[in-house]
């Protein structure tokens, strides 16, 4: 859902024309199709510009064709929509790509590989993507063509909301079993809960969280009141974000001690779970390089 609708289906909401929307979202909305984002290839992560995933128009001006291939697609073995990313220019050395992005439904030319073996987030389906010769309508270019990489940048900005809102959500029910955990397990005759050292474990989480909770809901005001670029804010948010769920789930498992490395018991899964929010929607190396090209620009 979160893929579906974070990034899945977004560039539609934020650059869809009138009649994209009324063809795709009621049902995206509905969940009678699901979308997938389709960016990363193999030799192409946070280094979008080189996408070698190719899209060439027809001479008749009415289709791209479509081929290349695309990894760690969340949702990519049963999505019906992509939002896919792809070169509509010809390669030329020393002159950044033209990326269009394009609404592709799954059919004639998509397939998929299997589902792949992940440490966390295994109730996902993560697969490759393949294009071959898929033949996609000149009304499905989402924005404008050639101007693809602003599409991804402003669905990624929206995204990466959606994570540190996941972390906050996540890290409120870690202090929670954190809490139970450190009323039932007891040394040297006494709840461990009444040593300071696992007061101050509890006491810190509790203000990062409130911290990160402040950050995220402070940036998605300024969305609704209408701030044109939050591209900073949620970047800031999302690399917060992501460490502090890091810290508060190792802190979580520490305190439930030797349960907390056994799989009968849900700790270790979240910290599973938990590990992939420094990776992707933009690894948290890329957006402090970000953060501060951008942050510095100002001033």
């Amino acid at each position: 859902i979160g893929a579906h609708q974070s990034i899945g289906l977004k560039a539609i909401l934020l650059f869809g024309t009138d009649e994209q929307k009324k063809r795709y979202l009621p049902k995206l909305a509905t969940g009678e199709r699901v979308a997938a984002f389709a960016l990363t290839e193999p030799g192409a992560g946070s280094d979008a510009a080189s996408i070698t995933t190719r899209a060439e128009l027809t001479d008749d001006g009415r289709h791209y064709v479509l081929n290349g291939s695309k990894i760690w697609i969340t949702n990519g073995g049963f999505a019906d929509v992509f939002t896919v990313f792809a070169r509509t220019s010809a390669p030329d050395p020393g002159v950044k790509p033209r990326i269009t992005a394009l609404i592709v439904e799954r059919g004639e030319g998509l397939t998929n590989g299997p589902n792949e073996e992940k440490l966390g987030i295994r109730g996902s389906s993560t697969t490759e993507i393949f294009f071959e010769d898929v033949r996609v309508p000149v009304e499905n270019v989402l924005g404008e063509p050639g101007r693809g990489f602003k599409v991804a940048m402003e669905v990624l900005n929206s995204g990466r909301l959606g994570l540190a809102s996941g972390c906050v959500g996540m890290s409120k029910r870690l202090i929670k079993m954190s809490t139970e955990r450190v009323q039932e397990r007891s040394a040297f005759g006494r709840p461990i809960g009444q040593f300071g050292m696992i007061k101050e474990k509890i006491a810190r989480m509790t203000a990062e969280t409130y911290a990160l909770e402040s950050m995220t809901y402070l940036t998605t005001g300024l969305i609704d009141e209408g701030v044109a670029d939050y591209s900073l804010e949620s970047a800031i948010c999302k690399v917060y974000g992501s460490e502090t769920l890091w810290y508060v789930v190792n802190q979580t498992l520490q305190i439930a001690a030797g349960i907390g490395y056994m799989s009968e018991y849900p700790y270790e899964r979240m910290m599973r779970d938990a590990r992939i929010n420094m990776i992707y929607e933009g690894t948290n190396e890329i957006l402090r390089a970000f953060i501060a090209l951008s942050g510095m620009q100002s001033p």
